[in-house]
């Protein structure tokens, strides 16, 4: 409902990127740019300052932006005010998630979220945990759900649930009839890896840190993109690794992967991560606490 060209010239000014503005509302560069240029010609001063391929604000641009903040303000409090009389549900949501999130939990929870709220439209972009976490920090994104613990203490962080990792091994292998393994154990074998910045790595890192008894140094056959990725490398005996017990259900009862616990234990949580914005639309607080009962009812008993 906000003047337009002020919704852009807003974005870009948080992002301090033209290309990321562009990204973040799902328009071309080109578009950004022209928005931008013609709120320039309406105040008839620069907003930006253009040097080396970098931008920064004018001081005239700081103006503008502090006072955006407010008007956007504003606006989401009268939203939330009317609908709170109307009842209505509506708007636009853009969410990350990491791979494994993306793939193994959101579909069941963001259909049934669709089906009760048809009028919300939804953006789902998805990295590895420290791509999404970036994204909320930039405000590219309205929602973060990752795997990984959290760092940045201005980020509102909420556990959504528990996830068991467990080893997986081909069936046939040496170690598939074991109850249980020791990590170092484990590594005697070559291990297939997510990649550096993964949620899953990143556990899996913390996790060696916090055993004295294990020296081994993990010794990475194979560095993939994705759970799928991993599954299909393990099963083709290439290695064995370490997963989400939610991604490899289907494996389990096909019996093309073998799952073992791990001695000690090792899970992590699922969270949600988003700004601690003091005002916001109706539709992202029904999302936070649909995904909030979602996640209840799935918590392990």
């Amino acid at each position: 409902m906000a003047d337009r060209r002020l919704q852009v010239f807003h974005t870009v000014a948080r992002l301090l990127s033209f290309t990321k503005a562009a990204d973040s509302l799902h328009m071309t560069q080109p578009a950004v740019t022209f928005q931008v240029r013609q709120l320039e010609e309406h105040f008839n001063t620069r907003l930006f300052d253009r040097t080396h391929n970098r931008i920064n604000l004018t001081d005239a641009g700081r103006q503008v932006f502090s006072y955006a903040d407010r008007i956007f303000e504003l606006y989401a409090e009268m939203e939330n005010a009317v609908r709170a009389i109307t009842g209505e549900i509506s708007g636009a949501l853009t969410i990350g998630a990491s791979t494994t999130i993306a793939e193994y939990m959101l579909p069941t929870l963001l259909g049934d979220f669709k089906e009760r709220y048809p009028d919300v439209t939804i953006h789902l972009k998805v990295s590895n945990s420290e791509g999404i976490v970036s994204m909320v920090e930039n405000n590219a994104i309205d929602l973060g759900v990752v795997e990984a613990p959290v760092s940045n203490k201005n980020l509102v962080v909420e556990n959504c649930k528990r996830d068991q990792l467990v080893a997986i091994l081909p069936p046939g292998h040496a170690l598939a009839g074991a109850e249980q393994l020791t990590f170092a154990r484990l590594l005697e074998y070559p291990f297939i890896c997510r990649e550096e910045g993964s949620g899953t790595r990143e556990v899996i890192s913390d996790y060696l840190g916090q055993l004295p008894a294990c020296h081994a140094v993990l010794k990475i056959a194979m560095e993939l993109g994705s759970p799928e990725a991993v599954k299909g490398a393990v099963e083709a005996g290439m290695g064995v690794s370490v997963v989400s017990r939610a991604t490899i259900q289907k494996e389990l009862r096909l019996g093309t992967l073998v799952a073992v616990n791990l001695d000690p234990p090792l899970d992590r949580p699922f969270s949600f991560v988003h700004q601690k914005q003091k005002f916001r639309l109706r539709v992202m607080e029904e999302l936070l606490e649909f995904a909030r009962a979602y996640c209840r009812s799935r918590a392990e008993p």
